[in-house]
Order: structure tokens, then C-alpha cells, then sequence
């Protein structure tokens, strides 16, 4: 029994890594952080370009829908903030990141219609 220890111990000593083992180590690593980029930041990328792109296409008119689910219609805006009509003479006041959804101004008219 003793000897057969001894034998065991004495083989795992001798086992040694193969010569490439480390680029073969990061093959994983590399392969998980690009289905990680496709998957997840690529993705929320594009959504962050469309968001940029909704905001700054936003003017006097436009119907929107912020993030706190306030509907209303644009009546001033700034750079940074936007006066949103929600009633007859109720304007709020509304950063322009917070605006979630807008239909166009021509859109609102002819659904009107």
C-alpha cells in the first residue's frame, strides 16, 4: 500500500504543464469577452447612439413621453432641458435625457386629423 502512495506521489511531481499552455490558457478569456462584446456592448451602444439621435432631433411641437411616463407636447426647449405642456396651461419643465419616446409635430397633426 505504501509503495503504491509513493508511486502516485512521485508521478504527480513529474507531471508537468505542456510547453503552450499559456496562450491556450487565454483562448477562453479571449473568446468570452468577444461574445461579450457582441452580445451585451455593442448592442447597448447602438441604443445609446439612437437615444442621441432622438434627443437632439426633438423641437417645438413634438409630442413626448419622458421616462416618468409624463405625456405632453414640446412647448420651449433648451440645450439641456425641455417646457412640457401636459394640459391647458400646465407646463413642467423636463431634462431632455428623460424624454423615453416623441412622435414629430407633422405625425401629432395628422393623427389628429
Amino acid at each position: 500500500m505504501n509503495e503504491f502512495l509513493l508511486f502516485t506521489v512521485n508521478q504527480i511531481g513529474q507531471s508537468q504543464a505542456p510547453a503552450g499552455s499559456g496562450l491556450a490558457g487565454l483562448m477562453p478569456l479571449v473568446l468570452m469577452f468577444v461574445i461579450f462584446y457582441f452580445l451585451l456592448i455593442r448592442p447597448q451602444k447602438k441604443r445609446q447612439q439612437a437615444h442621441a439621435e432622438m434627443i437632439n432631433r426633438l423641437k417645438k411641437g413634438d409630442e413626448i413621453v419622458t421616462a416618468g411616463g409624463v405625456v405632453g407636447s414640446i412647448f420651449a426647449l433648451t440645450d439641456s432641458e425641455l417646457v412640457v405642456e401636459v394640459a391647458d396651461r400646465v407646463k413642467i419643465r423636463v431634462l431632455r435625457n428623460q424624454v423615453q419616446m416623441y412622435k414629430a409635430a407633422e405625425e401629432a397633426a395628422e393623427k389628429e386629423e
